[in-house]
């Protein structure tokens, strides 16, 4: 809803104050009932015609301005301090009455207020050149007047379209928030699957395999090769399974979270790997915390693979409308044309689901380079 202005405001109750105002003052200097009873009436007839039916039409309101005359030219006669009155009327020619009437309701009220109150001694052209400054005077007020009320009407307009704007954006986010979500847990199932077919079910296969065999010699060793590969299961099934929920981001912020999986994981690999933070650090949306994490410990887990890396080095960048994740090795590269591997795939479906940017640099020899920039969403309940 587009708040009202201070004209917007004021505008309904000045036709009053110009009418009441007048009528006080000249009851205080001479008690006579018309003095009271008139304007009365004539704001009776403002609201009546104006503010409780609302009239648009331009007869209604050519009609409701001559009898807004009418009476102010008789109450001219009782006091001059109704001069006053005969100035909102200038402001409400421009307000109400339509395109070129308006000139013609400044020049009506304008003869009003000069030939009503002449005394008998005043000339023609005293008359006339008093008219005339009457004219310009209200004409220059009532412009300015009409300007300012519509730019009023801009302005509402314009405000009311942002809002609307803002309402369809919130409304975007919202449903792009939702897709992903169902995307991510579409995405983690297939991740899952391949990883169980890769590792525990392999595992489980060598197992049966090793079960199965003859007896012999070889028994022992047999006996240690299935303890060993169902070691392997059982560690690969925790990890599938903590692999379902983003532990690290349970009680800590995304660059908390990227600093403990980095040191995690360079224990592991005994390659070393930084985290840097540059601009200020906010809570977001879980689901952009969650997709940059998971690029993060994907990424991490190409390079220990693949890379043949020394160092890796993570940048978290926070800006004023994005934040930016960028993971880069020194090891060994690869021809991305010629790589389609399941984690680039995952990582970029990831990314793209939240309107976001991925991209990898990368060349045999020089390294490898994970760009991956989503919009800053902040988190659900609180204030964009």
């Amino acid at each position: 809803m587009v708040e009202d202005t201070r004209w917007d405001r004021a505008q309904p109750v000045l036709p009053y104050l110009f009418i009441l105002l007048p009528a006080v003052f000249a009851l205080l200097r001479d008690w006579r009932p018309e003095a009271l009873l008139l304007p009365l009436a004539l704001g009776g007839w403002h609201w009546l015609m104006v503010d409780w039916r609302r009239i648009k039409q331009p007869l209604a309101m050519i009609a409701y301005f001559a009898g807004l005359l009418a009476v102010l030219a008789v109450l001219l006669r009782i006091d001059s301090v109704f001069f006053v009155t005969g100035i909102g009327a200038f402001v409400l020619a421009f307000t109400l009455l339509p395109r070129w009437w308006a000139y013609v309701g400044v020049a009506a009220t304008a003869g009003v207020l000069v030939g009503v109150p002449a005394r008998s001694g005043s000339s023609a052209r005293e008359l006339i050149f008093s008219f005339l400054v009457a004219v310009l005077i209200a004409s220059a007020v009532g412009l300015s007047t009409r300007v300012i009320s519509e730019q009023s009407e801009q302005r509402k307009v314009m405000i009311g379209r942002l809002q609307e704007l803002a309402e369809e954006n919130a409304e975007l986010q919202a449903r792009l928030l939702t897709q992903a979500r169902e995307a991510g847990v579409l995405d983690e199932r297939q991740r899952m699957a391949r990883e169980i077919h890769d590792t525990i079910a392999q595992s489980l296969t060598g197992i049966l395999t090793q079960l199965e065999a003859d007896g012999g010699a070889a028994t022992a060793k047999r006996l240690e090769t299935v303890r060993g590969l169902a070691r392997d299961a059982l560690t690969e099934a925790r990890r599938s399974v903590q692999a379902l929920r983003p532990a690290p981001l349970d009680n800590a912020q995304l660059a908390t979270a990227l600093r403990e999986v980095a040191d995690k994981w360079s224990q592991t690999s005994e390659v070393a790997a930084s985290v840097d933070v540059t601009g200020d650090a906010r809570p977001l949306h879980v689901e952009v915390e969650v997709a940059l994490l998971r690029v993060a410990q994907e990424a991490l887990a190409n390079v220990g693979k693949h890379a043949r890396a020394t160092r890796v080095g993570i940048t978290l960048s926070y800006m004023e409308d994005v934040v930016a994740l960028d993971v880069r090795d020194d090891g060994a590269g690869f021809v991305p044309a010629r790589t389609a591997g399941f984690g680039l795939v995952a990582m970029r479906q990831r990314i793209t689901r939240l309107a976001g940017a991925f991209e990898v640099e990368t060349a045999p020899g020089q390294g490898t380079g994970i760009s991956a920039t989503v919009p800053a969403i902040p988190p659900e309940g609180s204030a964009s």
